[in-house]
């Protein structure tokens, strides 16, 4: 099977490093909240808030009582894929990761005006909330359009990295879905040799057609569709978590 490449792609040892202090996002805040994003943040957030507890994992079940299952978005940016799954999955749980104060706001509009009532949101670096998570509890995650550090000095900074994947796999249920889009070339191919040796993630693809088109289940977000007006072409990539041994 042919795989996306880039004859710029990081090799193998670039991809072996991090020791999980470092920050992976950039500013906390770019511009002063409307006023209704400001009330929102001040009187919605708290009751949507995942809070870290001080000894043990997170109570899954207090925060999602009579759901399904759990699902993880890490950098909702905007919220338009989180709200909208969501909308679409009213039986399941949904937390959303987000540093980013603006991001977080807008997130909190599509909730109060969809009347969403699924959805928590940990507003910080999400590598703290995996570690928390109870293990073999979540069973789909989604990573959309992350920042792709594109200079060589910076890529450690990148989201996927081995110590960070870890993580993830020690929270995602056995069988649950991993789901990964990139409109840069380069940050593809550095998610696949992260990924490709894991023996306990596999890629789903069959064909070319499996990372070119997104599948229904799978909404647009505002960056894609800024992508795709400049003439970037989206690559989506679905992992899945192996059967624990």
């Amino acid at each position: 099977m042919s795989t996306p490449s880039n004859p710029n792609s990081p090799n193998s040892s670039e991809c072996r490093g991090g020791d999980g202090l470092r920050r992976l996002y950039g500013r906390r805040q770019a511009f002063r909240l409307r006023d209704r994003q400001a009330r929102l943040v001040k009187d919605l957030l708290p009751r949507l808030e995942t809070d870290i507890p001080a000894e043990g994992p997170i109570d899954l079940a207090a925060l999602f009582p009579d759901t399904d299952d759990v699902w993880l978005e890490i950098g909702f940016g905007g919220g338009e894929h989180l709200a909208w799954q969501a909308a679409q999955n009213p039986g399941m749980g949904l937390i959303g990761c987000e540093p980013f104060v603006n991001g977080i706001a807008k997130l909190l509009s599509k909730i109060d005006e969809a009347g969403l009532e699924n959805i928590r949101i940990f507003p910080g670096d999400a590598r703290v909330l995996l570690d928390q998570l109870p293990e073999a509890s979540i069973g789909r995650a989604f990573l959309l359009f992350p920042d792709p550090w594109p200079k060589t000095r910076h890529h450690k900074r990148r989201f996927v990295q081995p110590y960070v994947l870890d993580a993830l796999a020690r929270a995602l249920k056995d069988g649950a879905v991993f789901r990964v889009a990139s409109d840069i070339p380069d940050y593809v191919a550095w998610t696949l040799e992260c990924m490709m040796p894991r023996a306990d993630f596999s890629w789903t693809a069959e064909g070319p057609d499996d990372w070119r088109a997104r599948s229904p289940d799978w909404s647009e977000t505002r960056y894609e569709a800024k992508a795709v007006k400049a003439g970037r072409r989206p690559t989506y990539l679905e992992f899945c978590r192996n059967q624990r041994v």
